[in-house]
């Protein structure tokens, strides 16, 4: 059987994104990848390879995205799989990121999402067969404190996903939410992560929080390029979850979140039930 295929790879040019597309490349897959410098991209990556088509793109322009997926249509007649990767981490309480911060950070991890899935869906439509993969976090499930918008990005990931698999599936569309713990990439430098530059002495939680995640960077127990194997492995399933949490910290944290609503909403089944007629 042949499982060679076209893959639409965003946020590519660091991190797990760029891991994914060597990844891939090296395993014979055809890949578009996204960034919003193609010259730094094509560096990052490395190579000329017939199978690899860079393109420079913002995200939050949906005008941008159409050009991008049309530009891979053409070069490879088809896109079997859109990874959603592009995405950053931010970090403070809710008063002391602005509101232009915030929406910035909408733009690129939910609406730059949005803009991916409304543009490729027609294709995938017409093909009837297709495999969405968005990368949440496990801070889209449970997350940490200092990281309430990060987790508000994330969390709206993880409810659109849930709703793309239903709204898709007639088409023979698969859809998988991908919540990773801590990588050893980027992710927690400054090119990655963007901090409150207005913070609240009164909020020691949360610089307490941000220390301890800052300590992290270096050591993180994730393993990018098993991660990439693991994706790849994943769209060549018959019958790929919805849900795949990736790192043994984001088992840990999601498990710990089952258990902690299992309790809240028995402890509460008397009053919940009580608003019945």
């Amino acid at each position: 059987m042949d499982n060679k295929k076209t893959w639409f790879v965003t946020g590519a040019s660091k991190g797990l994104g760029l891991t994914l597309v060597k990844h891939l490349l090296a395993a014979g897959q055809s890949v578009a990848a996204t960034s919003r410098n193609a010259a730094a991209l094509t560096e990052a990556v490395g190579t000329d390879t017939a199978n690899f088509l860079p393109l420079q793109v913002d995200l939050a322009d949906d005008r941008s995205v159409a050009t991008a997926m049309q530009a891979t249509i053409e070069k490879f007649g088809h896109i079997d799989v859109a990874v959603n990767n592009a995405g950053y981490g931010i970090g403070g309480s809710i008063e002391e990121l602005s509101d232009a911060a915030v929406r910035t950070s909408f733009d690129i991890n939910v609406f730059g999402t949005l803009n991916v899935i409304r543009n490729v869906l027609p294709f995938m439509r017409r093909q009837r067969s297709g495999h969405i993969i968005n990368i949440s976090s496990i801070a889209g499930i449970t997350a940490n404190t200092g990281w309430s918008i990060y987790a508000a990005t994330k969390y709206a990931v993880t409810g659109l996903t849930d709703v793309l698999a239903q709204d898709v599936k007639e088409f023979g569309i698969k859809v998988t939410l991908i919540a990773p713990g801590a990588f050893r990439t980027s992710f927690l430098t400054a090119e990655s992560l963007v901090m409150t530059d207005t913070p609240i002495d009164d909020y020691t939680a949360i610089r307490a929080s941000h220390a301890k995640y800052a300590a992290m960077d270096g050591g993180q127990a994730g393993d990018p390029e098993k991660a990439a194997a693991v994706m790849l492995e994943l769209v060549n399933m018959p019958e790929p979850p919805l849900y795949l949490l990736l790192g043994s910290d984001a088992y840990e944290r999601g498990l710990g979140k089952l258990e902690q609503l299992t309790t809240a909403f028995k402890a509460t089944a008397a009053l919940t039930k009580s608003t019945d007629y």
